[in-house]
């Protein structure tokens, strides 16, 4: 379900009362382990933490450089953990460590879907977030973009 909400207010408010809860704790948790430097804002339709524009302006497709997403979709709710993608051996970190948490991991590449906030390892999500500062963030764009590979 894509929104065209101009704020994350406007994007909390439209959805269903169950959704909205979700979607605030899952909010709550990304802002509270959030390093500090990112911030907050719409992006393609999701609420996204993302590298300012004035710190980091040379993205491949003139966006700000998302680091964590978190969506509302038609099925399910989503969170975004781009750091998992960017970084394999934090991938994998991740998913043992989710999965040694005996909740179910329903992931693509970088999305983790889940129903309900309970179906989530919280601990695991917050520490994964607060993982990777800016300067790593962007450090790591840039040699993937250069094929520096980490």
């Amino acid at each position: 379900m894509h929104s065209d909400a101009a704020t994350v207010e406007d994007y909390l408010a439209e959805l269903p009362p169950e959704r909205r809860e979700a979607v605030e704790r899952v909010r709550n948790l990304v802002l509270e382990r959030l390093p500090d430097g990112y911030e907050e804002c719409m992006q393609y339709g999701m609420i996204s933490y993302v590298v300012p524009w004035e710190t980091y302006s040379t993205t491949y497709n003139g966006q700000p450089l998302a680091y964590v997403s978190l969506a509302s979709q038609k099925r399910h709710m989503a969170l975004y953990l781009n750091s998992v993608y960017a970084y394999p051996e934090q991938g994998r970190a991740f998913e043992e460590r989710y999965r040694a948490s005996g909740k179910r991991l329903d992931m693509g590449k970088s999305c983790v879907r889940f129903k309900r906030v309970d179906d989530l390892p919280l601990d695991v999500i917050g520490n994964t977030i607060a993982q990777t500062s800016v300067a790593q963030f962007v450090a790591t764009y840039e040699d993937v973009r250069l094929n520096r590979r980490r």
